[in-house]
């Protein structure tokens, strides 16, 4: 699978780019990022100083979905899924693909691993399940 990782300091505006990263390697770049450390500065920081959530961004280049995993506080969370989805028009005679956001918010540390796991793994059923509106 070819996936591609970034990351939103807080005290940044743009992006950081990790580019292509191998899948045995996702996991690993998520625990790296010192998520405490940013939560920590943040009480502390300028509000003017805060740009965004420190928040770690991963697509699956092969079958376009795509999870943002925010931390906003010690023990929340937020998880944000985008995949293409085919939606029916007009009573069912135009089909087209667009894409589908859902968010999960109140989420845990340990929700956010089995959601980080599943999406590396393309389980994608485990996520529609996580995601049902």
């Amino acid at each position: 699978m070819n996936f591609s990782i970034g990351f939103y300091d807080p005290f940044k505006l743009d992006m950081i780019e990790f580019g292509d990263v191998e899948k045995d390697k996702v996991m690993e770049m998520f625990e790296k990022i010192p998520w405490a450390d940013y939560l920590a500065k943040m009480e502390t920081a300028q509000e003017s100083d805060i740009h965004h959530s420190p928040s770690f961004e991963i697509e699956n280049k092969d079958n376009g979905t795509e999870l943002s995993i925010d931390a906003i506080d010690d023990n929340e969370w937020e998880i944000f899924y985008e995949r293409p989805k085919l939606v029916k028009k007009f009573f069912g005679l135009i089909e087209k693909e667009e894409s589908h956001f859902s968010l999960a918010e109140e989420q845990t540390e340990n929700d956010v691993r089995e959601c980080l796991q599943a999406f590396i793994r393309s389980e994608l059923q485990f996520l529609e399940n996580k995601f049902a509106e």
